[in-house]
């Protein structure tokens, strides 16, 4: 006879697979026929945005395209000039077992562009990228929690009390916002926005309800170039709050998110000419993690009759480490030539590599720096490196990793010695999970009664009890109950103590 079983049925997601494409984008543009022909090609910004992602089945998929603006000195003299171009990119990561009702989160970083001039009216552009694709699948959980009456047909169970940490929720939003921002400069004077930057970064996140309410910030970066060719940087914070509906959650999950930049637009605002509107799309991408009580059915017997049991493996999760380490960096870079002064400066990070020393988790990143200065003959110079960030963490042989840097707030430099000095901050924001097998019951029946065929039974049996021998195990063993083991021998839960002579007495119907 099957038993019927009381069934736990977590709801939640899985994370397939999480890795980082790293790839390199090219494109040949023509020098429009209003602009100068090139003299020097001087610096590369760039800009790269999230335009859509999906699951496929057996992929996941991210698309999007880098704004590069290429500023060249002319040659016939003057400021400097612009040359606009975009470049779309397409990223892809296999992914077994994802299919099309699965859930994609994309993160873009652009980690360098460069361009050459394969002539004064062509340029070549270069764009460096890192997609950061994750592939999540719904899925259920059913876990046997124990026997329906159990007492029908004397059933014993053996039962773990225990918790898992699960992606509970995987929510996004996109939206929208537009500011305006006040150029530095006196009213009337012209100037033109030769780049711009923008990276969104969120700060405080609380559930309340179904409700999740997040704030963050655009951290914008503006290179401008004065009626008199004179350039100068422009940084802004500009803040954000946002509600996405959670349903289900309640107050007692922990979010993890990233904000990406789809789009950003700008125009001129007033008559002063020293005021923007800017409006900003965004994407906000959300998972909910939680702690979720679950009891499991590890182990039954019937003391009346034979029992045959299906076992199976159950995964539960142990949350080790969920922070944000942050650390500064200050170096001094020889730039080669004397700077007078620094205009503006930047950081693009690369993908997170990951390597095991004994007991700790050692993640590496890179960090490009990229100054923009004057040299003594005012002409303006680009100086770029590459140098690395590290961070260790405490982390059993095992345990799985995910981790993401971000560069909150300005990146400050100036002249110094020989060079450039250059301070930022870095953030490794780390989740470490644990997994734990655990032996679980999912199907059992009912054979003949325990005493068929073998005769009449002694009502009470004494043996001595063997090192590591456990009190479930001789209860099973002998058909009996833990309780009537304890009752007979007059003794309390715990350990049974090893080589004591027990009376191990049979279970009456």
């Amino acid at each position: 006879m099957e038993l019927e079983f009381d069934r736990d049925v977590i709801h939640g997601y899985e994370v397939l697979a999480e890795a980082s494409v790293c790839q390199e984008e090219t494109l040949e543009t023509i020098v429009p026929d209003a602009c100068p022909d090139i003299l020097r090609i001087v610096a590369v910004c760039g800009q790269a945005t999230l335009n859509g992602k999906q699951a496929r089945e057996g992929a996941a998929e991210a698309s999007g395209s880098v704004r590069a603006v290429v500023l060249y000195q002319p040659e016939d003299g003057g400021g400097l000039r612009k040359l606009e171009a975009a470049l779309p990119f397409s990223a892809q990561m296999e992914v077994p077992g994802l299919t099309q009702q699965g859930t994609v989160q994309a993160c873009v970083r652009l980690r360098g562009a460069e361009a050459r001039a394969l002539n004064p009216r062509k340029v070549l552009l270069r764009a460096d990228l890192v997609v950061d694709l994750t592939a999540l699948q719904s899925r259920e959980q059913v876990i046997c929690q124990g026997v329906l009456e159990p007492e029908e047909h004397g059933v014993q169970e053996n039962k773990l009390e225990g918790e898992t940490y699960q992606l509970s929720s995987v929510q996004e939003k996109p939206f929208t916002f537009s500011d305006q921002v006040r150029l530095n400069g006196s009213p009337g004077e012209s100037t033109q926005v030769l780049c711009c930057r923008a990276v969104p970064l969120c700060g405080e996140r609380k559930l309340i309800g179904n409700k999740l309410i997040f704030k963050g910030t655009v951290e914008l970066q503006l290179l401008m170039q004065e009626a008199g060719g004179g350039l100068t940087a422009f940084h802004e914070s500009m803040p954000f709050s946002q509600v996405m509906e959670i349903p289900g959650m309640g107050e007692s999950g922990e979010c993890r998110m990233t904000v990406e930049l789809t789009q950003l637009s700008w125009e001129p605002a007033g008559e002063d000419g020293r005021t923007l509107e800017l409006t900003i799309d965004l994407l906000a991408q959300a998972q909910i993690w939680s702690r979720r009580p679950v009891t499991i059915l590890q182990d039954l017997y019937s003391t009346a009759f034979q029992t045959q049991t299906e076992r199976e493996e159950q995964s539960l999760w142990q949350l080790l480490e969920l922070s944000s380490r942050a650390q500064n960096v200050r170096e001094l870079f020889e730039t080669g030539t004397v700077p007078r002064s620094v205009v503006d400066s930047w950081v693009a990070l690369g993908e997170v590599r990951r390597s095991r020393e004994g007991e700790q988790l050692a993640l590496e990143g890179e960090a490009r720096v990229g100054i923009l200065y004057l040299d003594e003959n005012e002409a303006p110079q680009v100086f770029q490196t590459s140098l690395p960030v590290a961070c260790r963490l405490e982390a059993p042989a095992g345990a799985l990793c995910r981790c993401r840097m971000v560069t909150p707030g300005e990146v400050f430099a100036a002249p110094a010695a020989g060079g450039v000095e250059v301070r930022f901050a870095v953030e490794f924001q780390c989740l470490v999970l644990e997994e734990r097998k655990v032996t679980a019951v999912s199907a059992a029946a009912l054979g003949e009664p325990r005493t068929h065929g073998e005769g009449s039974q002694p009502s009470v049996v004494l043996r001595r009890t063997e090192p590591g021998e456990g009190l479930w195990e001789l209860a099973k063993r002998y058909g009996t109950t833990t309780q009537q083991i304890l009752q007979a021998n007059e003794l309390e839960e715990g350990p049974l103590p090893s080589g004591r002579m027990l009376l191990i007495p049979s279970v009456r119907e």
